[in-house]
């Protein structure tokens, strides 16, 4: 837990420099652990779209493009729901007739 005395003296400060105060790292490695989550969660989240896109599931398209969850959300789609299919009701095709001649 931060105390107020080191809150204090963040004033103008960017929002990297206020993390790299608080964890005690440089600003360089905040900077460099916000691209890699931001490339992790851009190919999970790339990859789950083009899934569910082919599986022309829309809802789970609307749901994945809006919400952004590190790619937990799209691991979970693309390795559980997806997996998921709803039987439905087929219908009986028509018996062939024979022609008579």
């Amino acid at each position: 837990m931060v105390n107020t005395a080191t809150l204090a003296g963040l004033d103008g400060m960017n929002s990297y420099e206020v993390l790299s105060a608080m964890w005690g790292i440089s600003t360089g490695w905040i900077f460099a652990l916000m691209i890699i989550v931001s490339i992790w969660s851009l190919v999970w989240k790339g990859f789950a779209l083009w899934k569910s896109a082919n599986k022309k599931s829309i809802p789970w398209f609307v749901v994945l493009l809006i919400f952004n969850t590190i790619g937990i959300l799209d691991i979970l789609y693309i390795f559980v729901f997806s997996k998921i299919t709803f039987k439905t009701k087929k219908t009986q095709p028509k018996p062939k007739t024979k022609k008579k001649k």
